[in-house]
């Protein structure tokens, strides 16, 4: 599948309900999650892991012997902090079967932590809410811009200040992309970067009453008819709608969302066909 352009944002993604998962953010050099690496998914030096399903985790052995063999840059794995040491762990068992290094670097990360990916660019990781342990993330760009009662004081004068060790700035931060990864619909409601983000990428893994609400929350996803009961407060630009069930084809899932949403959400949101990367 040709990449999706949402806004400013360019992403390649596979994603299909207890499958696999990866969104490639290529504008940023990394994934989130990586499902089981498909193809083009190794050239990507960082990783930022939502949670520790098969189907978001499976591939990461192979992303990093890909790159090691492929003479790049060790990956950074950035991985809920409660998994660090299992993961670490699989990492020195996958060594001793491969007798091979596996450079890499992991980084355990709580909500609320945030890691530089760039210049002028963090990432921040926030609560998600699934079956286990699990982040979302939002992908900031930072500006500084001067402080708004030092504009039009004499160069000297900030100068001076800026020489005393006072901060002449004030910091502005933009929520371009967040990913929610599995997770209850509550993280709408309760996490502002998710709500602020321009480009949300959010799991809708089950569209209709062939799986009921209750029965999508017992398993840690999220239900279309979530969406809909909020759909006038979803006020991002676009959404990019992931993880759907194998249970729906791809003009079944795009029928079921363009039928039951308002068209003011409906416009904004791109419904993530299952196209597989391993298909041939």
């Amino acid at each position: 599948m040709p990449p999706l352009v949402l806004g400013a944002e360019t992403i390649e993604a596979v994603s299909v309900g207890g499958l696999e998962t990866c969104i490639e953010m290529p504008e940023w050099k990394l994934c989130f999650d990586i499902g089981r690496c498909p193809p083009g998914a190794a050239r990507h030096p960082r990783v930022l892991f939502t949670h520790a399903h098969t189907d978001h985790m499976g591939g990461v052995v192979h992303h990093c012997a890909t790159r090691d063999m492929q003479r790049m840059s060790p990956p950074d794995y950035a991985i809920p902090a409660e998994n660090h040491e299992a993961f670490v762990a699989m990492l020195e068992a996958w060594r001793r079967l491969d007798r091979s290094d596996l450079p890499c670097t992991v980084t355990p990360v709580h909500p609320g932590d945030v890691l530089a990916i760039g210049p002028g660019r963090v990432a921040r990781a926030f609560k998600a809410y699934h079956r286990v342990p699990t982040l979302g993330w939002a992908l900031c760009t930072r500006k500084n811009k001067l402080r708004p009662d030092l504009v039009g004081a004499d160069r000297a004068e900030i100068v001076r200040r800026r020489e005393a060790g006072e901060d002449i700035h004030v910091h502005e931060e933009d929520v371009r992309v967040a990913f929610c990864g599995d997770t209850l619909i509550e993280v709408l409601d309760r996490e502002p970067l998710a709500q602020q983000a321009k480009v949300l990428i959010l799991e809708v893994t089950f569209l209709d009453d062939r799986v009921p609400v209750k029965l999508a929350r017992s398993k840690g996803h999220v239900h279309l008819d979530e969406i809909v009961e909020r759909a006038d407060r979803i006020t991002n630009e676009h959404l990019l709608f992931t993880h759907v069930s194998q249970r729906y084809g791809n003009a079944d899932a795009e029928a079921i969302v363009r039928r039951r949403l308002p068209r003011s959400l409906s416009e904004r949101v791109t419904v993530l066909p299952h196209a597989s990367p391993w298909s041939t």
